[in-house]
């Protein structure tokens, strides 16, 4: 029999940090951050302190405390043993939406992280991209490290840079784990790569089917996952249970169907706000753009995480539009002036080099395309674009000034305080530029509903259920009128 520990996902959404233990092998599914423990701590500017390594974290319950699994700069530098070996053989991700993946950032660098190639993607983006302090998934950057100067005596701090044991792992292609057999299966979610497990140890066959559903662009990769799992005869499933309550579908080509109806009617600029890793809702307004003779706009970061993709499916780097945004002395326009030797010039007159300093070199490879564009673009010609804005990039609007535009919110709606603190900010900011909300259905969930949910489990037919990433577990005990045994999970208080 394995043991089955729950450290996170339960009673929530994400958060999943599941461990499994057999015989000869031990492992996680996922290790993400609790979106709602962590809100009722934290704050944008009330973060962890990263000179308390790991400790920050366990004391507000956000990290399980056991031995053997975190890396070693945080625990030497707060005065805690290391141990020689990792105690577990690995962690299989899920997907990378931060409630599965975040916390990888504090494991240490010897234990295997199991995922598949557009996941590891997405962490590429993440990790060359991102500004959190806490993004070390791909490798890990050691910190408290002191080399002795190049130069006379004494020490100078260095940046010390490791890889992790990063494996790829092929759809349905088997690999071995201590006494484990392991396959994955890409399931269909609001990101690319998505995968549920299956794992035999010849005592137990344990489904995990991270986060799915069957209304997205993919719908049959995940009916192959349910299929595969049910000739396995599993007798342990961990299942999702996000929208367990719902029985709404909103699918891609609804979103596409209204959204073109809608940007028909606009004579000016078309402002939506979409996930910038959801590449499946990038497809929706890329084609919506294409049928309303309009130009997809995408950020500096969605157009490298574009790029990545290449050849995979999505819309080509060349087929949309880049949005240059100004950024610290704002050098894009002719209007804008540098002070040189005493003397106002013209930034055209300067040296391009100039404007680049103010980007980051992975931002750098996109500024002077073809399919570059400023807000000039977008203020002289706004009935030519989709232009792709969120939370963070509202203050854009100050240069474009839209007229006669529209704004379409393709996201999912606030689920905690601080979400709704955002939405009532958005709200001020569309009505300072007289930006009308288009009210309706634009977004479609990357998870699966009540219904199908269930129907999933019954045809799987596992012999004991697990529900997890849902704050409405009792839903699933209608389960066991079907001869399913439901097992409520609880927070596990092992160290």
């Amino acid at each position: 029999m394995v043991d089955i520990d729950f450290f996170g996902g339960v009673d929530e959404i994400g958060g999943n940090k599941i461990q499994v233990k057999g015989k000869e092998a031990s492992f996680f599914f996922d290790f993400g951050m609790g979106f709602g423990r962590a809100n009722d701590y934290l704050a944008e500017f009330l973060q962890p302190r990263k000179a308390n390594g790991i400790l920050d974290f366990v004391a507000l319950g956000l990290l399980p405390c056991i031995k053997g699994i975190y890396r070693e700069d945080y625990l030497r530098h707060t005065g805690l043993s290391y141990e020689s070996e990792p105690a577990l053989d690995g962690v299989l991700i899920s997907h990378s939406h931060v409630d599965h993946v975040s916390y990888i950032h504090h494991l240490r660098e010897d234990i295997p992280i199991y995922l598949s190639e557009q996941s590891y993607l997405i962490l590429k983006a993440l990790e060359d991209t991102g500004t959190t302090s806490f993004s070390d998934y791909l490798h890990l950057k050691k910190s408290f490290q002191l080399i002795p100067k190049k130069r006379g005596e004494g020490h100078t701090r260095a940046n010390v840079k490791v890889d992790r044991q990063i494996q790829i792992i092929k759809p349905y292609k088997e690999f071995e784990m201590g006494d484990f057999r392991i396959r994955s299966a890409p399931v269909d979610h609001s990101l690319p790569g998505a995968s549920g497990y299956i794992a035999d140890n010849g005592e137990d066959t344990i489904v995990y089917t991270g986060d799915l559903r069957f209304h997205g662009q993919k719908p049959e990769i995940t009916q192959k996952f349910v299929e595969m799992a049910q000739k396995c005869d599993p007798t342990i499933m961990i299942s999702e249970g996000t929208r367990i309550d719902s029985t709404e579908n909103i699918s891609e080509a609804d979103i596409e169907k209204l959204a073109v109806e809608q940007v028909d009617k606009s004579k000016g600029l078309v402002v939506v706000n979409y996930p910038v890793r959801d590449l499946d809702r990038l497809v929706t307004f890329f084609n919506v753009a294409k049928d309303t003779d309009r130009q997809l706009v995408v950020s500096l970061k969605q157009a490298y995480l574009l790029n990545l993709f290449s050849g995979q499916g999505y819309p080509e780097i060349n087929e949309v539009m880049v949005y240059k945004p100004r950024k610290g002395w704002g050098l894009v326009g002719d209007d804008s002036y540098a002070c040189v030797e005493d003397e106002w010039l013209c930034t055209s007159d300067i040296d391009p080099t100039h404007v680049q300093r103010d980007y980051k070199n992975w931002e750098r490879d996109y500024l002077d395309w073809d399919n570059t564009i400023t807000y000039r673009d977008l203020q002289e010609e706004p009935e030519e674009y989709i232009f792709r804005c969120d939370f963070f990039e509202l203050k854009e609007l100050i240069d474009i000034k839209p007229e006669n535009g529209v704004y379409i919110k393709s996201s999912t709606e606030p689920f905690d305080d601080q979400m709704e603190i955002n939405e009532e900010k958005v709200k001020r900011w569309l009505n300072l530029f007289n930006l009308p909300l288009v009210k309706g259905g634009f977004h479609a969930s990357g998870h699966a509903n009540g219904r199908e949910i269930l129907n999933m489990i019954r045809e799987i037919e596992p012999q004991k259920l697990y529900p997890i990433h849902t704050e409405h577990a009792e839903s699933f005990d209608i389960l066991k009128e079907d001869g399913i045994e439901v097992v409520h999970p609880v927070l596990s208080k092992k160290s």
